[in-house]
Order: structure tokens, then sequence, then C-alpha cells
């Protein structure tokens, strides 16, 4: 029957109760209103949640359906309820994103904030057998630790056992293990007490890469600068002298950075901030680059070829420099782009140049 507020309707519920429409729509019963909207039975509240397909990658194969997901439910979250039905793909494993290719989500990004309808299509990669960046660290800077000591102690495996390479080495071999040592027990350090992670793991495939990296470069230069024959510095102490005071004063401002960056996420935040100088001398370098860290490391490292003069420590300087060059860039773009009020003055690891 057609009344002037338009149609009625006659609900009933399963215990005979009648309840009657009023013009307006709402339902009202001998208790009281209620709203269909925020009633759970009803087919508006089921619309305001949500729905995850994820797919493969690669072969677009759907392998998780998610029904009634919260609006806010983060990417995490979706990550934990993808876990319960593939156990084998723990959280650290999977690589969640928008598009096949696309860039990986964030566990703190929210489903209704991203570009995605009611039902979300999400795509799933996995990011194979994972290892905490804590641990990669540790077996990455513990290796060049030790490995230098074979060479420093001169193993009859390494040099043999002529006459001549039992002789008393130069006094520069002996610092150079100093500072060596000293610059990978302060990252062993830097990794327990220092560092604060964004991104909890990495595949464990890749350690292979980096420690043949860190460690043959560790064995490479141990046994030129340890080598009986290995030759010192052309001008001698004063040589050795400046760049040890270089070395040490790159190794103080590298750690300094390292903790002012820390701090900024001391609160366990994963959000990324802008660092800014401090009381601390080391840390005015963040007037000029964004990442000082990088600049000292290098410093340190040419400081290291000067005191040394053994072209292949000036050989893996100039690679280090190259990568951080790289790894620099990328953070300085990320500054830019998430920064609008981002100092301009800043370069990304050189002052004024590069």
């Amino acid at each position: 029957m057609l009344g002037a507020a338009g149609p009625r309707r006659l609900s009933t519920i399963s215990n005979g109760d009648p309840r009657s429409v009023t013009p307006m729509g709402f339902m009202t019963s001998q208790k009281g209103c209620s709203w269909p909207w925020l009633d759970k039975s009803t087919s508006l509240y089921r619309r305001s949640k949500s729905q995850v397909e994820i797919l493969d990658w690669k072969t677009k194969k759907q392998l998780c359906f998610l029904d009634k997901v919260e609006p806010h439910a983060t990417i995490r979250e979706i990550r934990l309820m993808f876990h319960k039905s593939y156990p084998q793909w723990y959280p650290a494993r999977q690589s969640i994103r928008l598009k096949p290719k696309g860039k990986a989500l964030r566990d703190e990004e929210i489903l209704q904030n991203l570009p995605v309808g009611t039902t979300a299509t999400l795509y799933f990669k996995d990011l194979g057998p994972q290892i905490g960046w804590t641990m990669v660290f540790l077996i990455e800077y513990a290796g060049p630790l030790f490995i230098y000591f074979l060479f420093y102690f001169r193993m009859p495996f390494v040099y043999g056992l002529d006459e001549r390479f039992t002789s008393r080495p130069h006094p520069v071999v002996n610092l150079a293990c100093i500072c060596h040592s000293f610059h990978y027990i302060k990252r062993l350090i830097e990794t327990v007490f220092v560092h604060r992670f964004s991104h909890g793991t990495m595949p464990l495939r890749n350690i292979v890469k980096n420690c043949l990296y860190y460690w043959g470069f560790a064995a490479w230069l141990a046994y030129y600068i340890n080598h009986p024959l290995y030759t010192p510095p052309s001008y001698g102490q004063k040589q050795i002298n400046i760049a040890v005071i270089m070395f040490l004063l790159c190794e103080a401002g590298n750690f300094s950075i390292h903790v002012a960056l820390s701090d900024l996420r001391r609160d366990g935040s994963k959000i990324r901030k802008i660092p800014y100088p401090t009381k601390n001398p080391f840390t005015w370098l963040f007037f000029f680059v964004s990442c000082p860290n990088y600049t000292y490391e290098v410093g340190a490292w040419i400081s290291f070829t000067v005191m040394t003069q053994c072209v292949p420590v000036a050989l893996f300087t100039l690679l280090c420099f190259i990568q951080m060059t790289i790894w620099a860039k990328d953070k300085h773009c990320t500054y830019l782009r998430e920064f609008k009020d981002y100092p301009s003055l800043r370069m990304p690891i050189i002052p004024f140049l590069l």
C-alpha cells in the first residue's frame, strides 16, 4: 500500500514479534528504534566491510579470498590473515603489492586509504626464506674481523715457512690491524646497540653475495698489507700520523650520525623523519648532505688507503664510494619526495657537489 511518504514494508522477525516501518524507513519495536545501517545482520553493514582477493603476481591465480575485512585493517594484518591460509609463507616472506610488478606495500598502510574498491585485488610475491638484519650484519662484519687476523699472524698456510717471511712486520702493519679491527668491532657494537632497522629481514640468498663482498675484500686487503714483502708508505711516519687522525675523526663522525639516526626512532616508530644536526659537532654535516654516515664511512676508508698506501685498499675504497653514492642518492630522492620542506642546501653525499 502506498502512503503519502512512499511505500511501506512490514517486517517480522523469526519469533513472530511484529515491527512497524515508519514513513522514513526506520524499524521500530517495543524496545526502541533500530537503525538498519548499524544492524550487523543487514546488507548495508556487510557492505561496510571490505573483501580482499590475493593473486599470485606471476600467474594471476587466486591464492586467497578474505571476506569481511575491516576497512581500517593494515597491510600487516592482511599478511597475518594470509599466513593463516599459507603457514609456509610467514609475513616477512610476503611481498604484497597493488600491481604485479609494483612496489611492495608497507606494513603500516591502511586498506581504506589505498586506491581500491570494496573488493581489493592485491598481488603476492614470495620473497624466499628471510634472515633478520641484525644477524645479517653480525655475519657480514664478524667475518672480516677474523679473516684479517689469519693474515696478520702470518699463518703458515698463507705465506709459507720461508725465513724471509718470519721477519717482524713494519709498525704501520700493526697500526693497520688495529684500525681495521676497530672499524669492524665498532660496526658490531652498532648493530647490537644502536641500529634500528626499518625492514626487519632480507632474503637469505643475499647473505652469500654480501659475505663474498666483505669477506673477500678483507682477505685481499689483509694479504697485501700483512705480506712479509710489504713496503711502508712513501712519506713515512708523517703520512701515517695524518691518516690515523683522519681515520679516527671519520669513525667518530660515523658513529655520531648512526646514534642521531637511531634517536629518530627511539619510540620504535618506522615513520621516516628528517634528520637534523644536534649539539654534537660531528652531526653538523647534516647541514650539507643527506647521508653523512656514508660521507664519514668513505672518509675512513680513504684514510686507511693513505695509511697503508695499498692498491687493493684503494680499489675497495672506490667500490665503497660508488655503492654508497647510489644508496645516498636513493635516500636523498626519497627525502625530497616525502618532505616538501626538505632543506634545499643538502646534497646526497659530498657537500655542494654530489
